[in-house]
């Protein structure tokens, strides 16, 4: 039998580099990676990667994580989440899966979870994001032109 690999389109993959300052709510259905500094809520349908330069302040919540940077707030995760060596983690999870290396820092609470839990604690939240009202995307269309 063949193994079968899977591969990530990087073009799918959003991305917030070292050095970048967000605020507000990421809801992806797709890959985020985080190296800079976000303050908010992230929702992704599939893997989020916390970077080692990371700082992120908020409540995620997602498939998977592997996390190398510092998150302050609650993590929701589907599957698995992997505290990478020195990474800082303080708040509570709720996972179905934890891997903790040697060197990784966690503060908080930790409750596993089932598939249906995390459904029913994450709700309309984890859903696919919803399409842009018309009142945005025609500002964002005019400051395009």
């Amino acid at each position: 039998m063949a193994k079968v690999e899977t591969t990530v389109n990087v073009n799918s993959v959003s991305r917030i580099s070292a050095g970048t300052v967000i605020k507000g709510e990421i809801v992806s259905p797709n890959d985020i990676r985080i190296d800079g500094l976000f303050e908010g809520k992230v929702i992704s349908k599939s893997r989020v990667v916390i970077g080692e330069s990371a700082n992120v302040k908020g409540d995620i919540i997602c498939e998977n994580i592997d996390l190398w940077g510092k998150v302050e707030g609650n993590l929701y995760v589907k599957d698995t989440l992997a505290l990478k060596e020195g990474s800082n983690m303080n708040g509570n999870l709720h996972i179905r899966r934890l891997l903790v290396e040697l060197g990784a820092t966690f503060n908080g609470s930790c409750k596993t979870i089932t598939e249906a839990e995390f459904d029913k604690l994450t709700g309309a939240a984890a859903k696919s994001p919803q399409p842009v009202p018309q009142q945005h995307q025609n500002a964002s269309q005019a400051h395009a032109n």
